[in-house]
């Protein structure tokens, strides 16, 4: 909160503010306005900030630290506020506020203001009388229309000023585009501006989605050549009919029984959001484009898709508008404030199918720009997994030292346990540990694990190490019931998480607290991928040692079976020799040598017996 005088101050002006509707302006020490509000009446709004402080978000409490002065204008209704707060919000950008981030410039098709109209590719709209057309999801989505246009309508692509001045002095040859069939030649007169024009026609009709009346052209153009005898003519005509039904089968089709429409979605994440905008045309997916919006300090879903709306409506290119039709998950602040637009809110059938593929396209922009993020800085992959493990384990902090633990034993037979470290996402390998099973008798894994986390926790207690944020038990309820004993009866209060497996031996369920609870992770999620990660570090960790041990107890066992060779004499022959295979293949002379010659004969005839 402010200082006490700074308190004072703002007491004062908000027991002056008017009931009136109007809008609010919070300013900081340096005299920067951070917040600009709303508000149907001044005084009970603002005060809102200043009492139950507990209730506010985090991001609220710092803006209401940060407060020192308050200015507010008095306006006629709420709607007038409402309009009023969007201005002073472009306008001034404050630090709290819901701020648009889009941080990439999507590729449209524009149609040039030009004699002989250019389409093709641009990043840039510009208000110069061109038609834009998009934005596009993808440049690849926005090639792919290009090159059917271009393989169906025959249309300049060249940067010739084609004035009829220019046309008319003769300035120009026909170029190899000609001679191809893809141009027909109006820089050298072979084609009026109205022909051309009608061709263009058909082009902007692809382009808002509309494949009829380039179809209509087609068959009435192939079936002319077929009767005037043209067969080539013809079957150039049949070609782009068929490229056409090719693109048809490729866009993106919602239905052809929808009107048009404009579908917004909202993706909430942490302290962003994703607005997704969908443009419909004649049951076709014309454009895609997804906003990032910062929440600012109090927004809501309806606040953030009024002001979504607001933004697309006011950058869309010229000539063009929303639909009369909006569908949206939830009605928007102030939605009477849209002139004109019906706001639909479905709950099933083909609307709701599209506000579903709104909302997945947030989520596949929201994943490639976080890939992205974390090419660039994997640090803050690792934080969004430790942040998003606190969030799902309900913990009261990030866990950025994880330890986790895992049994292993052949049928009961050299029983041990391993732990691994995971500090800030990443293996700490110099703090691995192994335990070799001293009190348990058999394959008894819950006594295992008991024995193993009272030797590590009441060490990491006597000798005052840091203990971690997170315990995780490869397997499910009973090894955690196993670990919660153990802490329970050194006092330590860590939380626990398991990891259990299905039939086919696969990660399938997490498990946290006590009594344990399923958390409902997708196991294709990233944070699931994590846990995974750790738990085979720790099998391969546990796996190692135990072959390692098996390994030199099997060699031991072989050797030491041999009456009067004891574990010094078995020491001395495989330092020599390394293998018994070595041993089992030495002659007498050469034991003798090492062990003398009643040893070297009892070794001998040992292997000789057992050939």
């Amino acid at each position: 909160m402010p200082a006490a005088a700074d308190k004072n101050k703002l007491r004062e002006q908000v027991a002056l503010l008017p009931l009136s509707p109007g809008v609010y302006q919070f300013l900081d020490r340096t005299g920067k306005i951070i917040y600009v509000g709303k508000a149907k009446s001044l005084r009970k709004r603002v005060s809102s900030y200043f009492v139950n402080s507990r209730e506010h978000s985090a991001k609220v409490r710092a803006l209401v630290r940060q407060i020192v002065e308050i200015r507010h204008i008095v306006v006629g209704s709420e709607a007038d506020a409402l309009l009023l707060e969007n201005s002073l919000i472009k306008t001034l950008q404050p630090r709290y506020n819901i701020l648009l981030k889009d941080d990439k410039t999507y590729p449209w098709i524009v149609v040039r203001r030009e004699p002989f109209p250019r389409v093709e590719s641009t990043r840039q709209v510009v208000r110069d009388g061109s038609h834009y057309f998009g934005p596009y999801a993808s440049v690849q989505q926005q090639r792919s229309i290009l090159e059917f246009i271009r393989s169906v309508v025959p249309l300049r692509t060249c940067r010739l000023n084609l004035s009829p001045e220019a046309i008319a002095r003769g300035r120009y040859t026909v170029c190899l585009q000609y001679h191809l069939g893809n141009c027909k030649a109006p820089c050298v007169g072979a084609q009026t501006e109205e022909e051309y024009d009608r061709q263009l026609d058909l082009v902007i009709s692809v382009l808002r989605g509309d494949l009829r009346p380039v179809r209509r052209f087609l068959t009435d153009e192939m079936e002319r050549a077929a009767r005037e005898l043209r067969f080539e003519a013809a079957q150039a005509f049949k070609s782009r009919l068929e490229a056409l039904d090719h693109y048809a089968a490729r866009s993106v089709i919602v239905s052809a029984s929808l009107a048009d429409v404009d579908v917004f979605s909202l993706l909430p994440d942490d302290d962003v959001t994703y607005c997704n905008y969908l443009r419909v045309r004649h049951g076709s997916i014309v454009a895609v484009q997804t906003l990032r919006l910062s929440a600012g300090a109090e927004a809501e879903g309806p606040d953030l898709l009024a002001y979504a709306i607001r933004h697309v409506a006011e950058h869309l290119p010229e000539g063009e508008h929303l639909s009369r039709e909006l569908v949206v998950p939830f009605l928007p602040a102030a939605s009477q404030l849209f002139d004109g637009v019906t706001f639909t809110v479905p709950r099933r059938g083909e609307k709701f199918d599209l506000l579903e593929f709104s909302l997945k396209s947030a989520r596949i922009y929201r994943a490639e720009r976080l890939k992205n993020l974390e090419i660039k800085n994997p640090e803050r992959h690792t934080e969004r997994l430790l942040n998003a493990l606190q969030q799902e384990l309900h913990l009261d902090r990030p866990p950025r030292h994880i330890e986790c633990f895992d049994n292993s034993n052949l049928q009961g037979s050299n029983p041990v346990a391993s732990c691994v470290v995971f500090r800030d996402g990443k293996p700490s390998r110099k703090e691995y540990r192994h335990f070799n099973i001293r009190t348990v008798e058999g394959p008894d894994d819950y006594a295992s694990m008991r024995e193993v986390v009272h030797r590590r926790y009441s060490r990491l207690q006597s000798e005052g190490a840091e203990l971690p944020d997170l315990i995780i038990a490869d397997g499910g309820k009973g090894q955690m019931g196993a670990i919660h004993e153990v802490l329970e009866e050194l006092g330590l209060s860590i939380p626990i998480a398991g990891l259990a497996k299905d039939d086919r031996h696969r990660t399938a369920e997490l498990y946290c607290g006590y009594p344990p609870l399923l958390v409902g992770l997708r196991p294709t999620s990233p944070l699931f991928h994590f846990l995974t990660s750790i738990q085979d570090e720790v099998h391969r960790f546990a796996i190692t040692f135990h072959r390692q041990k098996r390994s030199k107890t099997f060699i031991h066992s072989e050797l030491e079976q041999i009456d009067g060779i004891g574990s010094k004499t078995v020491e001395t022959l495989l330092r020599h020799f390394r293998t018994v295979e070595r041993v089992r293949g030495a002659n007498t002379e050469e034991l003798s040598a090492l062990i003398g010659p009643a040893r070297a004969r009892r070794v001998r005839d040992y292997f000789d017996r057992h050939k």
